[in-house]
């Protein structure tokens, strides 16, 4: 794992760049590989808010095979290039390939295909020299050695690629500003806890009192980078204004409020752009 961390920053760095003009987040994978995939994408949207429109999750055989084995799914390549081409994969989206065998005939064809198409390409492996990385754009070989039960790849392999998937999502989170000071600032405020969790982020952002701090979640309507400007003196269209100009960066946004002095300047997208130039 040591050693595969320049690769994993280096896919990061560059996933962050296609993110950024728009484009989809897609895990593609197959038995163990492609449960681990599907898992690591799912978890983007309830953590960051990740649009459920940017994200394309393609696991060989289907949801049948997210529960159970579904035989020969893995060898569907065909079915893997229908896949990208109806789902109309392009040169904004990121392709996260996974296999631990580095030649999965599902997997191997979805990164090919996507690659084909301009998207950037991502290939994740524990056996070196294998398809799957050398036809990828950055490769990552996460060299594990010999399984204790030969064959489970579930094992050493299967905990390196959750790791490693780890890595490379929260570090593109991070990237896209979905983290500020290590707060899950984008997080959906769907039930209490989060709500309660939501509280006191805020607190600990602002030092703001209670009651400040749900009222400003109220008219931020659960948006804790929103409630974060309402509680620094901002109304809710400078906020929007902020936020939309840097980005989604909480951090920027502060910093561009405060650089002005007044929040009521902000709201001037000439003043915004020129002082976005000007950092």
């Amino acid at each position: 794992m040591r050693s595969a961390r320049p690769a994993i920053e280096a896919a990061s760095l560059a996933i962050e760049a296609r993110l950024r003009n728009g484009g989809r987040l897609i895990y593609a994978g197959a038995g163990t590989s492609g449960r681990l995939a599907v898992q690591d994408g799912a978890e983007l949207m309830p953590t960051f808010n990740w649009p459920q429109d940017r994200l394309l999750l393609l696991m060989a055989g289907g949801d049948e095979a997210l529960l159970r084995a579904v035989e020969g799914a893995e060898d569907e390549i065909e079915h893997a290039r229908r896949l990208i081409k109806n789902h109309r994969v392009g040169p904004n989206d990121v392709m996260i390939a996974v296999a631990a065998s580095g030649t999965t005939p599902f997997t191997l064809a979805c990164l090919r295909e996507a690659k084909r198409t301009g998207a950037l390409a991502v290939g994740i492996a524990n056996n070196r020299d294998t398809p799957i990385l050398t036809d990828a754009d950055h490769a990552i070989w996460l060299e594990t050695g010999a399984e204790p039960i030969a064959g489970s790849t579930r094992m050493k392999a299967g905990t390196a690629q959750r790791i490693t998937l780890n890595l490379i999502s929260s570090l593109v989170m991070i990237l896209l500003g979905r983290v500020h000071r290590g707060l899950m600032v984008d997080v959906q405020v769907l039930n209490e806890k989060l709500v309660r969790r939501a509280e006191t982020m805020l607190h600990r952002l602002t030092g703001r009192d209670q009651n400040e701090v749900r009222d400003a979640l109220k008219r931020a309507n659960g948006s804790v980078k929103l409630a974060v400007l309402l509680l620094e003196g901002s109304t809710v269209p400078q906020a929007k204004a902020l936020l939309d100009r840097t980005g989604g960066q909480l951090r920027a946004a502060l910093e561009l409020a405060r650089k002005k002095g007044s929040l009521a300047e902000v709201a001037s997208p000439s003043v915004l752009d020129d002082a976005l130039l000007n950092e």
